[in-house]
Parts: structure tokens; sequence; C-alpha cells
């Protein structure tokens, strides 16, 4: 099912049969903020009133062209002034391949720049998503460069990929600031753990990994075995708790977010949002696949 889905998120005709359906849309809505950034705003917002910070990602990987990468380079640019002229808590996520990685890695370089050191203006961290295994060094090398120059850039490893624990160790000793999570792509095995106790293992060793490090990361995940494990190697290692955050994604367990806040804790919400959400909504559908039976169940009624 998890390949099937992650497949569809790319086919064009399946995306253009399910569109048809309102239900699907609705369900949509549940994991996306909206197509606009006044829908992102308004949710950031929200957010900020029950004590959690947000980070904004507007959708839209693997561009086409260079002029798009362009564009959507000066649309991020225009998120981070947004975000300071609403005086709300929030940072962005951005994907290299939105800026043009498959296209041109200088370019793509020069657009990355372009964000961050504009975020930097603006007292904003700027988050480089990661991709799935086969832009993994294209990624790190990237940021690696950036940050060299600016300090309020980061990255994400994924606890799936045998080679996390190694990145790092090597990210850490070079000062940059870690999204820790599991993964949401499909990998081949000889990159990737195939057994969730694996990457669940590779979880916890590189949170005590990043705890240690005396830097500011976040731990991704609504797995509440893995946020026990959190909460208590912090407690052990007396690591306060606001040298750390949570992070989860939009829509998904807001009563954890919510009893984590109330407990102290600093929690930030991935708040997605555009045009192109198609892709993303897959792969939550991959990682939830009680929501496709949710949508089938609504399909067939109507």
């Amino acid at each position: 099912m998890r390949a099937l889905l992650l497949y569809l998120a790319h086919n064009e005709g399946f995306k253009n049969l399910m569109l048809k359906f309102g239900v699907f849309r609705r369900l949509a809505w549940r994991f996306v903020a909206g197509e606009t950034l006044e829908d992102a705003v308004r949710v950031v917002k929200e957010a900020n009133r029950q004590a959690v910070r947000a980070t904004l990602d507007l959708l839209g990987e693997n561009t086409l062209s260079l002029d798009d990468a362009q564009s959507a380079t000066r649309e991020i640019i225009g998120i981070l002034d947004r975000i300071r002229s609403e005086h709300v808590d929030c940072n962005v996520s951005v994907k290299l391949t939105q800026l043009g990685l498959d296209l041109d890695a200088k370019q793509c370089l020069g657009n990355l720049s372009s964000i961050v050191a504009h975020a930097r203006q603006l007292g904003i961290f700027v988050r480089v998503d990661m991709e799935d295994s086969s832009y993994t060094d294209r990624t790190l090398e990237i940021v690696r460069r950036v940050y060299t120059e600016m300090d309020n850039v980061g990255t994400v490893l994924q606890t799936c990929l045998y080679r996390s624990e190694s990145d790092a160790r090597a990210l850490v000793h070079q000062g940059i600031r870690i999204r820790l999570c599991k993964g949401a792509y499909l990998e081949p095995d000889t990159v990737a753990f195939r057994k969730k106790s694996d990457t669940d293992a590779g979880f916890v060793r590189i949170m005590k990994i990043l705890l240690d490090s005396g830097l500011y990361h976040a731990i991704a995940t609504h797995d509440e075995t893995m946020i026990a494990a959190t909460k208590e190697y912090a407690a052990s290692r007396n690591v306060p708790r606001d040298r750390f955050e949570f992070q989860m994604l939009y829509g998904i367990r807001r009563d954890l977010q919510q009893q984590l806040a109330r407990g102290g804790y600093i929690v930030r919400i991935y708040i997605p949002y555009g045009s192109r959400w198609y892709p993303y909504l897959m792969r939550r559908l991959a990682e939830r696949p009680a929501n496709v039976l949710f949508i089938a169940r609504n399909i067939l009624r109507g």
C-alpha cells in the first residue's frame, strides 16, 4: 500500500481523477493549510495562540525550469517578509529541488544563499528539508557551503537511512542544527532499514547524539515511544526543555502537541501550503493508510 501511494504521488492521471472528488480535497485541508500565504499565516497565528511555534513550507518540489526555481525563491523571500511583518513565531522550510537542484546546482546554491541571507537580516532560521536518498549528498554539501557564511541554516536527517548516524556526528561537529525524523520516502534496502525496529533504534541513537551536542535541534516525531525516550534522556542528561524542540506535522496528533506544550516543552508544527499539495498529501496517506479507507468509503457513498 505504501509503495503504491508513493508511486501515485507522481501519477498525473490518478491525480486528475481524485481531484474530481470533494472528499479528497477536504482531506487535504486536514494536512495542508491551504493554497495561499493568507491561509498559511492564519494557521500560524492560531498555532501561536496555543503556545506552539511553526515552520512554513511552500509546497512544490522538483521544479521544471530555472525560472520556476527563481520564482519560488522570490516567493519564499516574501514569506520571510510576511513572517516579520506579522510578528509571528515562525521559520521556513525549503526543498532544494524546488530551488533548482536538478537543473543547476550552482544556481540552486545561489537561490538558497539569497533566502538564508534575507532570513538572517530578519532574524529567521531556515531549515533545508531532506528529500529521498538520491539527494542526500548534494543537499548536505550545499547546506555546509551556505553554513560556512551564515549560521541560520540547518537541515534534516532521516533515521531510516544507514548513513544518518555518521552524518549526524559530522554535522554536529560542524555546528549545524538538525531536524531528526524517521523518513517519508520509499528507499531501497541498499541504503535504508526495512524494519521499523531498526529505524526506531537509529532514531534513539541519533537523538542522544543531538541532545549531547549542546546545539538546538528538533526531534520530529508523532511516535509516543520516541517522544518518551527523548524526554527521559534529556532529563537524565540535564538538558533543559528550552534547549531542543519537538516538531510535528500540521493536522496530526493535535492532542499530543498540546500535551507537550502544556508540559513546558517547545513544540513546532510543520505547516505546508500552496497549489502543489497533491504529492505531499499522498506521502501523508502512505504513512496513515486509515485515511485511504476514509476516502474510499466516502467515494463509494457518493
